[in-house]
């Protein structure tokens, strides 16, 4: 099974974790069973960017972006080349290096 490494986030992981993932889950979903509480406003319906996470090492693993995903990350905070939607990225038989955003963009949770 692969290897999902999460690098240190200072709320959701501070020490990171290495958990396991069935091929065929989401990172999101993944992420979730092992209590990392990633943000998941839209309940993973790839409508907003709450689950927004960079891929550091072992993109090529996971399915290709779909437009919709492509045009919600255009929306995310910090977006850069390695970014995905965690609910929309189905991990493949490769190990992966997940980082978590500092921030994130939720206008229920910020009160807007």
């Amino acid at each position: 099974m692969p290897q999902i490494i999460f690098l240190p986030h200072d709320t959701l992981c501070p020490e990171g974790a290495a958990i396991e993932a069935k091929p065929g889950t989401t990172i999101c979903d993944a992420a979730l069973a092992n209590n990392i509480d990633i943000e998941h406003a839209c309940e993973k319906s790839c409508a907003c960017t709450t689950c927004h996470v960079y891929i550091r090492e072992g993109a090529a693993s996971l399915n290709k972006a779909e437009e919709a995903e492509e045009d919600m990350l255009d929306k995310a905070w910090g977006l850069d080349p390695d970014s995905r939607l965690s609910c929309q990225s189905i991990i493949g038989d490769r190990d992966l290096v997940v980082e978590i955003p500092k921030y994130t963009i939720n206008m229920v949770s910020e009160s807007h």
